[in-house]
């Protein structure tokens, strides 16, 4: 693994450094470029925004790891008033949430439960509610979560991370389910025995996840991919490969993070593509924000440029 990447992904679970940084006016003004603010205001307004532009969003508030049940309940409150703000403003957007934000370190029934008032919920708005992948110590749970409510909802998908070295098998697992996924990278500190240490091996896992939700079989049964990538030589890769395989434009979507690669976002969309942007927002934005970096350590470049115009 590279080794600022390394520093940054142990920097996301430093306390004193979290201190620190979510004091200093700098960090926050760099936080700016990944998200458009802490409240879900802010959010609802840039979604509008992105919307404007031919692209939908998809909101997701900042914060993991709950061990108090009320905390739990309040993240449930809030996102059900979320989906309906997005309803009642005609927002083309969905949510997506962490199983330990709705209390998956608590108690796994309470997790099951609020996922599935969500998805239900998601459901009467018309939109999917996605699964966010955490660690790796979560990939089961995640996985037995999704498998649970896909058994009554269709409006269900679940984030993958090719980076790890099981995913293969949890996608063939997944497959007969006719599932939605979101294939990413992976953005936490995993030891190499158990992900990619090397960027090639994670994109061939990358292309090889792509083709199996692309192959004739699952896009006949329902099966949906969304992309979940910055990186323009990939792109251009998978766009070679859907031709190849025969995939419309709109059989799949781009999935891409509030702030990043903008110019490449409004191309896909000008080109026909499906283009999707994940808005994060609220007061816990540190450990998501190292990571963030941790993906392309040369956005740190960005931040220096804020510190020294502070």
């Amino acid at each position: 693994m590279n080794p600022m990447r390394s520093l940054l992904l142990a920097g996301s679970r430093n306390a004193w450094l979290q201190r620190q940084a979510t004091q200093r006016r700098f960090v926050k003004l760099a936080v700016r470029r990944f998200m458009p603010g802490e409240t879900v205001d802010e959010a609802l307004l840039a979604a509008g925004e992105q919307n404007k532009l031919g692209i939908a969003v998809t909101l997701t508030h900042l914060g993991e790891n709950l061990s108090d049940r009320s905390e739990a309940d309040a993240v449930l409150a809030h996102y059900q008033t979320t989906l309906q703000r997005i309803r009642a403003a005609g927002i083309r957007g969905e949510v997506s949430v962490k199983p330990t934000q709705l209390g998956l370190d608590i108690d796994a029934e309470l997790c099951t439960r609020h996922m599935r008032t969500l998805t239900e919920a998601a459901r009467v708005h018309g939109s999917r509610l996605w699964i966010d992948m955490e660690g790796t110590d979560y990939t089961d749970a995640t996985l037995k979560l999704y498998r649970a409510l896909r058994e009554t909802h269709a409006n269900v998908g679940v984030c993958l991370q090719a980076y790890l070295r099981r995913t293969r098998a949890d996608l063939e697992s997944l497959l007969p389910l006719r599932p939605a996924i979101r294939i990413v990278k992976g953005a936490y500190a995993e030891p190499p025995e158990k992900a990619f240490p090397d960027k090639r091996d994670v994109d061939d896992n990358f292309h090889w996840m792509v083709q199996q939700l692309w192959s004739p079989e699952a896009r006949g049964n329902g099966t949906w991919a969304t992309i979940g990538t910055h990186d323009r030589a990939l792109i251009s890769e998978l766009e070679l490969m859907a031709k190849r395989m025969g995939v419309g434009a709109r059989d799949y979507e781009y999935a891409m993070l509030y702030g990043i690669q903008r110019s490449e976002q409004l191309r896909l969309v000008k080109a026909g593509r499906n283009v999707r942007v994940l808005i994060s927002y609220g007061a816990h934005w540190f450990p998501w924000y190292m990571r963030r970096l941790a993906e392309r350590p040369a956005n740190l470049l960005f931040v220096a440029r804020s510190m020294f115009a502070s």
